[in-house]
């Protein structure tokens, strides 16, 4: 089950089987069935999950019932909420599987155990989530700024294998517009070819 999380570390660190063996007896197995959650509103957050296969979603749902997505997590994609992680408190988000997954789980004291004692996992990960807050600030200017179509063409050129795997309303809700308004911008574009 750790070959793809063993490729993810092995692309960004010089990674020996030692250093690897050490690294993968932290993680603890979780096999989520289409809908399961690993993480409800009102929880304390006690993990990150890798995705080894599948995707998962983080959301919240607001005071009317709504649920707006705020990211999806495919394969070798990391998800949590590192704030309820970092701080004890209650998590706003929900996180489940969007299809069948395996996910591997990770605390925060075994997270800090790894960065002690492996060279490279530091850098590697203040590098991921530098690029994950380069992410979202992408995506906040987006949805401030740009059109509905212009937040889903770039969606699907930065993200092709995401958009083609979620259902229409999911995808929907990621970009903050009605399943309506998606279909409708879909029918123009394949209009335009």
């Amino acid at each position: 089950m750790f070959e793809v999380l063993r490729s993810y570390f092995e692309c960004r660190f010089s990674l020996t089987g030692e250093q690897f063996d050490f690294i993968k007896n932290f993680f603890s197995p979780k096999h989520l069935k289409k809908g399961g959650q690993i993480l409800r509103e009102g929880e304390v957050a006690k993990y990150t999950a890798f995705v080894e296969k599948g995707c998962l979603r983080s959301y919240v749902i607001d005071n009317k019932g709504k649920e707006h997505i705020v990211q999806f997590a495919p394969e070798t994609w990391w998800l949590g909420d590192t704030d309820s992680i970092r701080t004890g408190k209650p998590t706003i988000y929900f996180i489940d599987a969007i299809e069948e997954s395996d996910v591997l789980l990770l605390d925060a004291p075994s997270h800090l155990k790894i960065i002690e004692d492996v060279p490279g996992y530091a850098a590697a990960f203040q590098t991921g989530i530098q690029k994950h807050a380069a992410a979202k600030d992408r995506r906040i200017v987006a949805s401030l700024a740009a059109t509905a179509e212009e937040r889903y063409n770039d969606f699907l050129k930065t993200y092709p294998s995401i958009a083609q795997r979620v259902p229409q309303h999911m995808l929907a809700s990621y970009l903050g517009i009605t399943p309506e308004t998606l279909s409708r911008i879909r029918k123009q574009l394949w209009r335009k070819k």
